[in-house]
């Protein structure tokens, strides 16, 4: 089963909690701090593979998760951080976040993007030690790793792309130039997914894409080709395969001009794509004088072919050989990239329901203590709110003295500085 576009939920992996704890010695009840910190979650990352040839996994399974950190030990034992988890894609896939923006481009080996970090490990009591504090009673939770929906969509990289009408011979002609074996029958879009053949011609090879049947149309939704017209982007080179069979309604000359302008509408740089034309099922000719008098007089090179006899085949894949070479030395690979995001906001805020609601990650680490009943961690969690400028922004906010503030699972009451003089 071919799969070439799915939509999965990733999740980095939850850091482990950091740990309040004291080096015992006789005389020394409490002793020096020695709580380690949490491991950080690992991180999901999204990464091209040579070996990969399909979505078909990610179809099946929508729900993949980074491993979790380890919580912190006494005796400064800092937790061990979680495994990265590595989702394989084929060449040629395109990440998209949960807008749908477009994040990456993945088209080399091992060519990878990170989609979602794992959560930060809290810090143990031993990492809040300074001169003002010299033995700190509390330690930090571990975060949560990010959740978050992303689309993955392969585009095939084939040095050349077969385009023709349903029925045009495509999936025959693969057959006998490759040793790929796909569906082929006698009735309308017997190709339901696209085919890839390495085609062998002594030393030299490339690999050849048998694109679904195309109908006029088709770059606006109609029959089934429109879904795979974005597999003709990544092919250096097109091969039109022309049906001049009384099976086609429609005349070879307008074969050409239809798809020509299906490619054209789906993407404008497709024009400028060198493409061979080629005639299919000679076989069932009894003369080719008119098709060759038809491309002589429109300017075409015309390589009449029929993948039952052989004939013509030969030819026709020497020329599209020469055709990848020319522009391989013309056009360097394609390039992927990764997309860097700008940075999100420390902190907003908001209003909801009489509540003034405080979101992202750097507020919410702020009260992400063990025990914020502790007098000692509410008063080091206060600091880091107006350092942030937290309070600042309520302030502007319209907050006042007695408005509840929600950060995370928390809710506060709101007490400006000015009030606790």
């Amino acid at each position: 089963m071919f799969v070439d576009r799915v939509r999965i939920q990733v999740r980095g992996g939850d850091g482990g909690a950091g740990v309040s704890s004291f080096v015992r010695q006789r005389g020394r009840p409490r002793g020096k701090p020695c709580g380690g910190s949490g491991g950080g979650g690992g991180d999901v990352l999204v990464r091209a593979s040579a070996d990969a040839s399909s979505l078909l996994k990610y179809s099946r399974q929508p729900h993949w998760t980074a491993g979790n950190g380890s919580h912190g030990e006494g005796d400064f034992r800092h937790g061990k951080v979680g495994t990265d988890l590595h989702l394989d894609v084929p060449l040629g896939t395109i990440v998209y976040d949960e807008d749908d923006s477009l994040i990456a481009d993945l088209v080399t080996d091992g060519q990878e993007v990170t989609v979602v970090h794992g959560g930060r490990g809290g810090r143990g009591n031993a990492s809040f030690v300074s001169p003002d504090r010299k033995a700190p009673t509390f330690a930090e939770q571990g975060e949560y790793g990010e959740a978050i929906w992303i689309s993955l969509e392969m585009k095939l990289i084939a040095d050349a792309a077969l385009i023709g009408y349903p029925n045009a011979g495509k999936s025959t002609l693969i057959s006998r130039v490759s040793a790929a074996k796909p569906k082929i029958a006698d009735y309308p879009f017997t190709t339901l997914e696209p085919n890839l053949g390495v085609v062998a011609l002594g030393d030299r090879e490339f690999v050849l894409a048998d694109i679904p049947g195309l109908i006029e149309g088709a770059a606006e939704g109609k029959g089934l080709g429109h879904e795979f017209l974005r597999h003709t982007e990544r092919a250096r080179v097109l091969i039109i395969l022309l049906d001049p069979s009384e099976l086609q309604e429609t005349g070879y000359p307008e074969q050409l001009k239809v798809l020509l302008s299906e490619l054209a509408a789906h993407s404008p740089d497709l024009v400028g794509r060198p493409y061979l034309v080629a005639l299919a099922k000679i076989d069932t000719l009894d003369a080719l004088d008119e098709p060759l008098a038809w491309a002589s007089q429109a300017g075409i090179e015309l390589f009449p072919v029929s993948s039952v006899t052989g004939d013509g085949l030969d030819e026709l894949m020497f020329a599209v050989a020469d055709e990848v070479d020319r522009h391989v030395r013309e056009a360097p690979d394609r390039e992927g990239y990764v997309l860097h995001r700008p940075l999100r906001a420390s902190f907003s805020v908001s209003r909801d329901s009489g509540t003034w609601v405080v979101s992202g990650r750097a507020a919410e680490r702020a009260v992400n203590l063990a025990d914020l009943t502790v007098p000692e961690a509410a008063d080091y969690s206060a600091k880091r709110l107006e350092y942030l400028g937290v309070d600042a922004a309520l302030a502007d906010a319209g907050a006042v003295a007695g408005d509840d503030v929600r950060i995370g699972d928390i809710t506060f009451t709101y007490a400006p500085a000015e009030s606790n003089d």
